[in-house]
């Protein structure tokens, strides 16, 4: 049995990041694996044992309210990661678990610490970072292709820790150094929205295998056919270089001019 803990479904689902715990029980049942999710809003209690930790995205006014209940659960989170579960986290989730958010007037908003990064909010005439985006990922079977959807005002700079991926087109955590999202160990973060998960089987599944093996079962999935979310994939790709195709100059031009041929 794998417990999964979705952390404020409600409060953190501005996106459509729902699909994302869909996808991971569709293939989860595919495989005749057991998930349970257990459902965490703010101030309930989380359950005593789990495998995999989800958190989505939300709009600003809600990250303080969120802020301030993910602290009380630092203790909780960090013995979690420290166990050895896999904590995934998209947007918002990923500024949360950071060290800080420094917003616009210069007030800031403390993170959990457990990745080394900070966000900086937009300043005054800078656009939201928004739009289709393909990143090139390395993990330990080899490199694959995340593709999805950004929307962002924040910056997000990486201190000591690597990002997710390398992007290929769109802006990334700050539309500057080619980075995309964050991980340590099995602390994986995105800013993809779309949501992520449904348009890269190999992304669930490394999710679904961390989870499975943190639970004690055999951590090499059966594979299934993946042919549905290609061509999804395929769309979030050809739309990114339709995107690219339409830019004219500046620094989206440049982001996504990265884009190689083949994709």
């Amino acid at each position: 049995m794998i417990h999964a803990v979705h952390l404020f479904p409600t409060t953190m689902n501005t996106y459509g990041d729902r699909g994302n715990v869909a996808a991971l029980s569709r293939r989860a049942a595919a495989r005749d694996l057991e998930l349970e999710w257990h459902a965490v809003e703010l101030g309930n209690e989380p359950p005593p044992r789990c495998d995999l930790v989800f958190m989505g995205g939300g709009q600003d006014r809600v990250q303080h309210a969120v802020a301030d209940d993910l602290r009380t659960r630092r203790e909780w989170l960090a013995g979690v990661v420290a166990g050895g579960a896999v904590v995934f986290a998209v947007c918002a989730g990923l500024q949360l678990l950071g060290r800080r958010y420094v917003a616009a007037d210069g007030s800031e908003l403390a993170g959990l610490g457990l990745l080394d990064l900070e966000t900086l909010a937009a300043k005054p005439g800078e656009w939201r970072l928004i739009g289709n985006v393909v990143v090139e990922v390395a993990i330990s079977d080899g490199a694959h292709v995340m593709a999805g959807f950004e929307n962002h005002g924040g910056r997000t700079w990486l201190g000591d820790v690597e990002p997710l991926g390398r992007v290929l087109a769109g802006f990334g955590n700050n539309g500057e150094d080619g980075s995309e999202g964050a991980r340590n160990g099995n602390v994986i973060a995105t800013y993809l929205h779309g949501p992520v998960l449904p348009k890269n089987a190999w992304l669930t599944d490394h999710l679904l295998s961390l989870a499975v093996s943190h639970a004690g079962g055999e951590a090499r999935l059966t594979p299934l056919d993946d042919s549905f979310e290609d061509l999804a994939q395929a769309e979030a790709i050809a739309a990114a270089r339709r995107e690219a195709a339409r830019a004219t100059g500046g620094p989206l031009r440049r982001a996504r001019r990265r884009l190689s041929p083949r994709y």
